[in-house]
């Protein structure tokens, strides 16, 4: 069992589109929804500063650490590669 949590912008025919894990793809799916405006729903996104302080502190030994350029060396390179392995919406 997955349990998603989002906040999804309509389309303009009033449909919304869950992203479905994909292990579960291919298959039926049982879901329970229940629709509020975002607003009431988790009221203002922000973070506590205690939260902003860690993701700084985190971020800045990721980048003395030489960030992940041995992991990704050419980010353009490996993003087009990404890219390749679904069909984008709307094209064959």
């Amino acid at each position: 069992m997955n349990t998603i949590s989002a906040i999804l912008d309509p389309s303009p025919d009033g449909t919304l589109h869950v992203p479905v894990p994909d292990e579960l793809r291919g298959r039926k799916v049982a879901i329970t929804a229940t629709l509020r405006a975002a607003e009431e729903a988790i009221g203002p996104l922000k973070a506590s500063p205690e939260a902003v302080a860690l993701r700084k502190q985190l971020l800045q030994e990721l980048r003395d650490l030489g960030g992940l350029s041995d992991v990704i060396p050419d980010p353009a390179a490996w993003q087009r590669e990404m890219r390749e392995d679904r069909p984008l919406p709307g094209r064959d």
